[in-house]
């Protein structure tokens, strides 16, 4: 198997760990931890999410990279096109928004929670379901 089409199928796999591990594990606990507070809690996000989109960002480019590199299924290329306009949107649009919400609940003067949270949440879960989808055809396409 080409190192092109070993990144087809594991890329996909680890970039759903990592957002399952922040996402769906790391957000929700943090709040948890004794002594964090709200102003505290979505400063760590902010240097978490900021770290998972950019580890995103390279895992989309090595993936991008590995499909252009070697035949794949025809959908491989379609679905990888709809991640990284999610991703792009999500990162551009949605976490700004975020950021700047962030800022003003960690200076007090901004509730926390917004409907744009959702959003997120909601971009996530769609990778969530379509990363592993990318990597199985890519592991079928590899195996015909």
């Amino acid at each position: 198997m080409s190192w092109s089409v070993l990144v087809q199928v594991a890329a996909p796999f680890l970039w759903c760990g990592a957002v399952l591990g922040i996402s769906f594990l790391e957000a929700p606990l943090k709040f948890r931890a004794p002594g964090i507070t709200v102003a505290l809690g979505v400063g760590i996000g902010r240097l978490v999410f900021r770290a998972l989109n950019a580890l995103e960002a390279l895992l989309a480019l090595v993936l991008t990279a590995a499909v252009l590199a070697a035949p794949t299924a025809p959908a491989v290329p379609l679905l990888l096109g709809g991640l990284w306009a999610l991703l792009l949107w999500q990162v551009l649009v949605v976490r700004r928004r975020l950021d700047r919400r962030a800022v003003a609940v960690a200076a007090g003067t901004g509730a926390p929670g917004s409907r744009w949270h959702l959003v997120y949440i909601g971009l996530e879960a769609v990778k969530v379901v379509a990363l592993p989808v990318l990597g199985g055809l890519a592991l079928a396409g590899a195996l015909s």
